[in-house]
């Protein structure tokens, strides 16, 4: 790990991501909607940006570019996940999440083509791996539900390229930055898109106001947020190569196991080959020399 700073802080992103990712459904599912749980989330960035901006002293990059970077960074993580929002209203969730899901192809090439990247051939093994197993952990059995048209096409390839391009343009930022000043940038754009979600909710449904809406979302969304500024350092000491890859393989692994054990719920088949290629490629990628 000493030698490997960023697969510690990789490790970190991928298990709180993957139990962000088993426990977010309970507040929805209790009435809380996911466009109000972003809000909430957005608000939960502050907590680790300010510790964060606290142990350096709140020195913050303030110069032209690096606000343009941070914003940058921002936009097109949190942006995203507002568009992605709209793109599940308007198309199959079963083809809308193995589509984005691999938005780590667009890092891949950005980090080889601008920035120089390369691995061994047991790395490009776990990143090949890597980009088999997504989809299939985000694979969903077919339903007709919210299938209109082809908006939602080109609204998953948005997402697809933004997250994918935040990807490449955080590790970009690392070479000028710290990744301190990077999240706090991140949780500023959070909140400056606050207002575009909450015109994204449907106010006349009802809404849980109790403890399973806003409140268990908020212990829920920290989850969420701890990963994301752990993501930053993993990005700061590692290749975007390799580290887009496997957080994003590895995260669902754990997510699925911890569902399995609250909810009792067998994986399906496809899902569970997923889960073997991304614990693979999750091996080969940590030992990939630096």
């Amino acid at each position: 790990m000493k030698k490997r700073p960023w697969l510690l802080y990789a490790i970190i992103t991928t298990t709180f991501w993957g139990v962000w990712g088993a426990l977010i459904e309970i507040p929805e599912k209790a009435g809380f909607p996911a466009t109000l749980g972003y809000s909430v989330w957005a608000l939960t960035m502050i907590i680790p940006a300010t510790i964060a901006l606290s142990l350096v002293g709140w020195k913050l990059e303030s110069d032209r570019k690096s606000i343009f970077l941070g914003l940058v960074i921002g936009f097109t993580g949190a942006g995203g996940q507002l568009i992605l929002f709209q793109a599940l209203r308007s198309g199959p969730a079963y083809l809308v999440f193995p589509f984005i899901s691999l938005s780590p192809v667009v890092t891949i090439l950005l980090s080889y083509i601008f920035l120089k990247e390369r691995a061994s051939v047991r790395g490009w093994l776990g990143i090949v791996l890597a980009l088999i197993a997504i989809p299939l952990l985000s694979y969903q059995s077919a339903t007709n539900n919210g299938d209109s048209g082809y908006l939602w096409i080109v609204l998953s390839l948005i997402v697809f390229l933004a997250w994918g391009f935040q990807a490449y343009v955080m590790k970009f930022a690392n070479k000028t930055m710290k990744a301190e000043s990077i999240f706090f940038y991140m949780t500023l754009t959070g909140i400056l898109l606050i207002p575009v979600a909450l015109l994204m909710t449907d106010f006349s449904q009802p809404i849980n106001w109790g403890f399973k809406g806003p409140y268990l979302t908020a212990m829920i969304q920290i989850l969420n947020s701890i990963g994301a500024l752990m993501l930053v350092f993993a990005f700061r000491y590692g290749k975007a190569m390799i580290v887009s890859p496997m957080t994003n393989a590895l995260a669902p692994v754990i997510t699925i196991v911890i569902s399995l054990i609250i909810y009792q719920v067998i994986p399906q088949p496809v899902i569970i080959a997923g889960m073997v290629l991304a614990i693979v490629s999750a091996f080969l990628l940590a030992i990939e020399e630096e």
